[in-house]
Formats: structure tokens, sequence, C-alpha cells
């Protein structure tokens, strides 16, 4: 890994100081510069000792009742009443929800789940169809001017921008046909997300009053998301942008969208010249419990951890290393930019879709690792049971709601350290076979 190499020799002798470090210490033949820091043989380096936290009394929070609604049109009186005793435009409110009918559907999709957990090579396939890539080729070529201005003002990767614009709607051409105000008012009537869908319905209000969504540009996707990159209403009223200078932030305008969801990147924290992940090798004697914890980059190194392509980073940027199909799949280091690309979607699929994506757009090569196809999911039945089973042998996995997350992962990679297994985390049948008989 071309990690600035003098970072990888300068980290262990940093973790040595304060023991006998003059021996690594010794091994830097000049000054090395960390940041702003330069650290040479004979520099002192003090370690003020870390003050004890002040550990304060835990407080249950009161959980609030949610309302029940004998019908529809009692949520809909309710919900008016309290809009317009906040301040709202009550001939907006009453036209809205006048626009309003119960969609069970919208109901059945939010609460609905998968038979079968999807490997991560089958979303990669579809983000990076022949179809999708193609298309996308010819939208990013005839947007490239505007992008590149994006990424001047924004900091974020041109390409990031189509790949995301490419996933959410097919590059506009996909924008959703499900009525907005229908969707946002089911899911609040509904109850399990009431706070979330009453406050994307008085954020559509908004944008509504000010002329920046028309009233006959009112159909989406069946959660709520708007135009041409699917914006939810509030966060298009916090992030969107006029990006083609009419006075007007309209998610259906592809400008618009496409500048929106390069400020929205940015204001969520895009570190600029910093690609989403890197593919790396780990060493055969490399320490798997590592995995998917965040490190900074001279950390890895340290460890072995070795980019594929010559790469320069900081030493002290914070990374994750992250096995998306286990020891037999493709390496990653992923950086603070693909937690950015979750926001619109908190999955890492679906970050690294858009990453490869926006790499297939750039005319860059994808994975050089091939996937463990062979290997096959569990069904949502069998995550559940496997989520009881570890949290009763003493693996807590916060739950059984049969989706195998974060917490799931990480209970399964401790139990895999402790019974003989390499532990990646990856849960399949073949791995997850000698825990529990299906």
């Amino acid at each position: 890994m071309i990690l600035k190499k003098q970072y990888i020799a300068l980290f262990p002798a940093l973790v040595m100081v304060g023991c006998t470090s003059q021996q690594a210490m010794q091994k830097t033949n000049k000054p090395v510069r960390q940041g702003n820091v330069q650290i040479t043989q004979n520099q002192t380096i003090k370690v003020k000792p870390t003050p004890k936290p002040v550990v304060k009394p835990v407080v249950k929070p009161q959980t609030t009742p949610k309302p029940s609604y004998g019908s529809f049109s009692d949520w809909k009186s309710d919900f008016s009443t309290r809009a317009m005793s906040s301040g709202y435009d009550a001939q907006t409110i009453r036209r809205l929800l006048d626009s309003a009918y119960l969609n069970q559907q919208v109901i059945s999709l939010d609460s609905g789940q998968p038979e079968f957990s999807k490997m991560p090579w089958e979303y990669v396939d579809s983000a990076v169809s022949d179809g999708r890539v193609s298309t996308g080729k010819r939208k990013f070529a005839e947007q490239r001017s505007f992008l590149s201005q994006l990424e001047s003002q924004y900091g974020v990767n041109a390409e990031i921008i189509a790949a995301i614009w490419g996933m959410e709607s097919s590059y506009g051409a996909v924008t959703g046909n499900s009525s907005i105000p229908s969707s946002l008012a089911s899911l609040a009537y509904d109850g399990r997300r009431q706070k979330f869908a009453e406050t994307q319905l008085l954020s559509l209000a908004t944008l509504l009053q000010r002329g920046d969504v028309s009233w006959s540009q009112l159909d989406g996707s069946w959660a709520g998301g708007m135009g041409q990159t699917q914006f939810i209403p509030d966060t298009w009223l916090q992030h969107g942008v006029d990006g083609d200078g009419n006075g007007h932030r309209n998610p259906w305008s592809t400008s618009d969208a496409l500048a929106s969801t390069a400020n929205y990147l940015s204001n969520s924290g895009w570190v600029r010249g910093l690609a989403p992940f890197y593919e790396a090798t780990v060493p055969t004697s490399f320490d798997y419990s590592a995995v998917g914890t965040k490190q900074p980059a001279a950390r890895w190194a340290a460890m072995g951890v070795d980019t594929i392509a010559d790469v320069y980073l900081d030493a002290n940027t914070e990374m994750e290393l992250w096995l998306p199909a286990g020891k037999d799949g493709p390496v990653l280091l992923l950086s603070p930019n693909f937690d950015v690309i979750k926001v619109y979607n908190n999955s890492s699929s679906y970050a690294l879709g858009v990453s490869l994506l926006g790499k297939a757009l750039a005319g860059q090569g994808g994975l050089q690792k091939s996937w463990p196809r062979y290997e096959r999911p569990l069904s949502t039945n069998q995550v559940r049971n496997l989520q009881q089973r570890l949290t009763n042998s003493g693996y807590d996995t916060k739950g059984a709601d049969g989706i195998v997350g974060t917490n799931t992962r990480k209970a399964f990679q401790r139990w895999q350290a402790d019974n003989g297994q390499t532990p990646d985390g990856f849960i399949t049948q073949r791995s997850a076979s000698s825990l529990a008989s299906w």
C-alpha cells in the first residue's frame, strides 16, 4: 500500500512511546511529518492522561403511547387541526389531505420482509447491469460539464452524483407513480412511523406553498421519495438547491436534483478527493477479529492490509475493513465517504452498488476479487432462529427480527471466534450450519 510509506513506519513507533521506544525511533533516518507535526529521533511526545468520564445515572425515557384512530378520516381531522394550530396554511393542509387516500399496499410494503436475505453480489449485479451502465455512460456524458461544476463546487465526485441518479430513478426515467400525499398519510395513519410520515407531510405542504413543487406533480415512490434523485420532502426542504437558477428548487428538475444531491452529500461530511472504498488484501496471518472495526489508515497498514492499487492516504484517516462476502470474497477498506453515501439508503450493499456504478460510469474497472457465488443465504425464519440461538448462547443479537444487521453479524463473528471458524461475520447456509440444524 502506498499509504505515504513513512506513515507505516511511524505508526508502531508512536505506539511504543512511553516504553522502550528508542530502538524503533532509530529506524527513522529523517524527520517525518504527520499532519502538522514533524517528528524526529530526538523529539519527545508527551501524552496527557485521559480524564475519567463522569458517570451519570441512566434515565429511562418515558414512552408515549401512539394515538389510535377509529378511521383514516379521524386521523386526517386530527392531523389537520394539529398542523394548522402549528401555523401551517389552512388552505394548503386541507387541499393536501383532500387529495390523500388510504393506500393499504403502502402499509404492506412498509411492514413486509423478503423471504430470503440477498447476497451482496445480487445487489451489485443489479447496480452495474449492462443496461444501467450503458445508459449511464450516455447520461454522464450529456451532463459532464454540469457535473464537473458540481464536483468543483461541492467536492463530491461527479461519477458518484451520476451513480445515485442512476440508482434512484434510472437517470430520471422512473420517478415513481404513487401519490405522495396518500403514501405519507397512509404511513402516518398506520402509526409505525407516524412521526416520520407527518413530518414529511408538513414539509411537503411548505414546498407546495412556496412553489417548489406543483400540485400536478405529486407522484413518487411508495415511501415518499420525490423526483430524479428521490429526496423525501423534509430532506429536500433542508438540502435542496436551485441548480438551474430559475428561482425554484424542484426535485423533478435534472439540474436541481443533481445539484441538491451534491449539496446533501457535502453537508453530510463528504471528504474531497477520497474514494468511497479501496480494494485490498490481507496477510495469511491476519487477525479477522478486526473486521468491521474502524482504524486509522496507518494502523491497517501496520497490520499488513495492502490496497491493490497504489493509494496515498492520510495516516489518520479512519477506515473500516469490510468483507462483504467473508474471507473468500473481496476485501474492502471503506472510507468515511462510504458512510456518507448511506445517508441515501442505510445499506452497505446500496453504498457498494453506488460506488461500483460510479467507477463503471468513469470507465474504471470493478472488483478484482471474485464473489463466492456458491454460498447461499438464510431465509428470514432461519435468521430469526439464528438470532435466538446466538442470544441464548451468550452472543446477544439485540433482538430477533429476521434481518441480518450489524448486531447479528457481530454476534455471529464472536461465536465464530469461539467455535473454530474464521471470524469474518459472513452468515450463510454453510457457515451457520454447525450452530443449528435447519
